[in-house]
């Protein structure tokens, strides 16, 4: 009654914004929580920010397509990867049309191409703060957003330039305006949900979906909707999904493509048949140029799936099967609070079993479980390519879960169960943090002790009911939340310090178990020269003379060369459009044999630049880019007849270390 009072006769002041609201919540609220919430943001932004030109252009795949649409709407309309809009790049390009308008504010730089991912990486961990506030408090908001923020594959990917920073920031978006919409069932909130989803499906196709199932379960159950209501407001935004979503894939359709980029990645110039194949069904099921990790047990060797073996599996996600997250290959990028997180939905489901149907806690597990369950099941079975950071996209479900099951337990603390629960949830968190760092056994060695002692004492406490004491209740619960973070936060923190860059990052130090792979500057692998690419994939250097040669052209391409790695590299070290034969890995028939004799004929392109070879890796779960190294990322029927046609008829020279061709002589 006195709260009520008390709310009535103080309202919120009108000076007050929607944003401040949404982040801090109400003055009313506990004087604690907006200066840590503040904190949570400040702590977030340092995290992601800090020393992150340190990645040049990270992965320089996209980076070239961000500095064509820099100097090229068209390009910038279509995500080419050069502003002579020969081809695209091979998925939509919404999270490339934040970093151009950046780079065209700013200035094309490692900076400017980096700030929209770190800031995409703030706002995600606020809305997820803000959103589990909503059901859960702020005490759970808090723990879930300090989560997020200290997951090695978060902070991975908000320094990095591939789609997922923005893929997450809109699903957490999504799922905020989806509470919104069960709490008094407004259908316009969950038409909200559906265009930010739709826009998710522009920046990683239909990756995106796998949140849909979780999203239009909780609205069906706990929404105070009528029956028919809540399903025709489902409907509803299933059409908002569409429309949000197909617009573009329209736009691209109806555009002639005699005045259009080829769209990278497609059989037949087509976005539609890129998204239901290749990016499609195809990373699920395999097949042509969606090689994966392998099949069946084994660990990272291999398996009949027809992946390749030892590092390369682990590059490609291992072996499929329900322990893949647990793996060597996507274990210590976001696997440290997921046995947590799983005992907590578990047990959060049990204990509101009971009650009704539109109770708020449970409708916030389902939201957050179903996100976690089926993108986890999708993530671990796939045949098609994988890759280990593909996992950001269940980082705001893993965390959200820990944050409300902790919140649920302590509540319940009383009951032995309860606490239990709690301390099974701690020891797991440092068991199985242990194992993870000791993946890395030369890194920190006493870490994993110092996390494993302390979480078994700590689960212990909580066990005998230490939290009878009031004031050791609350020194219990911040150890036991340091605790929790270390291991995760210690390889964020390793994450921010090294050079991340070409086609498969990983976060934190460098893993025997990851295989005999090199790295770049400062994070040498074993065997790994230093200024290699991470991963595997290594990047094409142009060269001075190369460089200049390319800088004094004046025609339309300044060069072609097949695949898009040389072509990515030459443009970032020119500003010159380079066209890129067969995109990603030359597989692509674009451009066809004809064609490239017409812009030969017409003087179009200056130099044909040999061994451009495979590059650029980039990509995601359906809805990604890259082709598997020797799979078919073979070069097209194309690119290997216009290759011939150019040593016929034309005299190689070196340039530096690389055979070129001048195409008009």
């Amino acid at each position: 009654m006195t709260t009520t009072v008390t709310e009535t006769m103080n309202p919120e002041p009108r000076t007050r914004t929607r944003l401040s609201r949404l982040l801090l919540g109400p003055e009313t609220q506990a004087v604690w929580v907006r200066p840590a919430v503040l904190a949570l943001l400040c702590l977030t932004a340092l995290l992601y920010t800090v020393n992150l030109s340190v990645n040049g252009y990270a992965n320089e795949f996209y980076a070239a397509a961000v500095q064509a649409g820099a100097q090229d709407w068209k390009a910038w309309l279509f995500g080419s990867l050069d502003p002579a809009n020969a081809i695209t790049v091979d998925k939509p390009p919404a999270a490339l049309w934040l970093m151009v308008l950046s780079a065209r504010i700013l200035g094309f730089s490692s900076l400017s191409l980096l700030l929209p991912q770190a800031l995409a990486g703030v706002a995600a961990v606020g809305l997820l703060y803000a959103t589990v506030r909503r059901w859960s408090g702020p005490g759970a908001g808090l723990l879930a957003g300090l989560v997020l923020a200290a997951t090695p594959v978060a902070t991975l990917m908000f320094r990095f330039d591939n789609p997922d920073a923005l893929l997450v920031l809109l699903l957490v978006a999504a799922a905020y305006c989806t509470v919104r919409a069960t709490e008094q069932a407004r259908p316009g909130w969950l038409l909200a949900a559906g265009v930010l989803i739709g826009f998710g499906f522009l920046t990683k196709m239909i990756q995106a979906f796998l949140v849909v199932p979780g999203f239009a379960l909780v609205y069906l159950v706990a929404s105070p909707a009528g029956l028919g209501r809540r399903i025709g407001h489902l409907l509803t935004a299933g059409l908002a999904i569409v429309v949000s979503a197909g617009w573009y894939v329209a736009l691209v359709e109806l555009w002639p493509s005699a005045t259009r980029p080829f769209i990278g990645g497609s059989t037949d110039n087509s976005l539609l048949e890129l998204a239901l194949g290749y990016n499609g069904f195809g990373r699920i099921f395999g097949g042509e140029g969606n090689s994966g990790g392998g099949s069946g047990g084994g660990g990272p060797s291999g398996g009949p799936g027809g992946g390749p073996g030892g590092a390369a599996n682990a590059m490609f996600g291992g072996s499929t099967g329900i322990g893949r997250l647990f793996g060597d290959s996507m274990g210590t990028q976001i696997s440290w609070l997921l046995p947590a997180a799983l005992l907590g939905l578990a047990a959060g489901l049990w204990f509101t079993r009971r009650g009704p149907r539109t109770d708020r806690t449970r409708a916030a597990l389902l939201l957050w479980g179903g996100w976690l369950v089926v993108t986890g099941l999708v993530f671990s079975f796939m045949a098609g390519t994988v890759h280990p950071y593909y996992t950001v996209a269940l980082a705001p479900a893993v965390a959200a879960l820990v944050g409300i099951g902790a919140r649920e337990l302590v509540r319940r603390r009383e009951k032995l169960a309860a606490r239990w629960v709690l301390a099974a949830m701690l020891a797991a968190t440092g068991g199985w943090g242990f194992v993870l760092l000791n993946r890395a056994p030369d890194w920190l060695p006493a870490l994993r002790w110092i996390v494993l002692v302390l979480s078994l004492l700590l689960a212990a406490l909580v066990v005998t009911g230490a939290h009878r004491a009031r004031r050791f209740t609350v020194a219990l619960a911040a150890m036991a939340v340091l605790t929790a973070l270390t291991g995760s936060a210690a390889y964020a923190v390793q994450t921010t310090t090294t050079k991340q860059s070409g086609g498969i990052p990983i976060a934190g130090p460098a893993q025997p178990n990851m295989g005999d792979l090199p790295r770049g500057p400062g994070r040498a692998g074993p065997g790994g020269p230093d200024g290699a690419r991470p991963g595997g994939m290594p990047g094409m250097s142009t060269s001075k003379a190369m460089t200049e040669l390319l800088g004094a052209t004046n025609t339309r391409w300044a060069a072609a060369t097949v695949g898009a790695n040389g072509a990515a590299s030459m443009e970032l070290a020119t500003g010159r459009a380079v066209l890129a034969i067969g995109g990603f890995t030359g597989s692509d028939d674009s451009p066809t044999l004809e064609q490239f004799k017409t812009y030969v004929r017409d003087g179009e392109i200056a130099y044909f630049v040999e061994g451009g070879g495979p590059g650029g890796g980039h990509g995601g779960p359906p809805g990604a880019g890259e082709r598997h190294p020797g799979g078919s990322g073979a070069r097209s029927a194309s690119a290997q007849q216009l290759t011939a046609w150019v040593k016929q008829h034309f005299t190689a020279e070196k340039v530096g270390e690389q055979t070129v061709y001048d195409l008009r002589s």
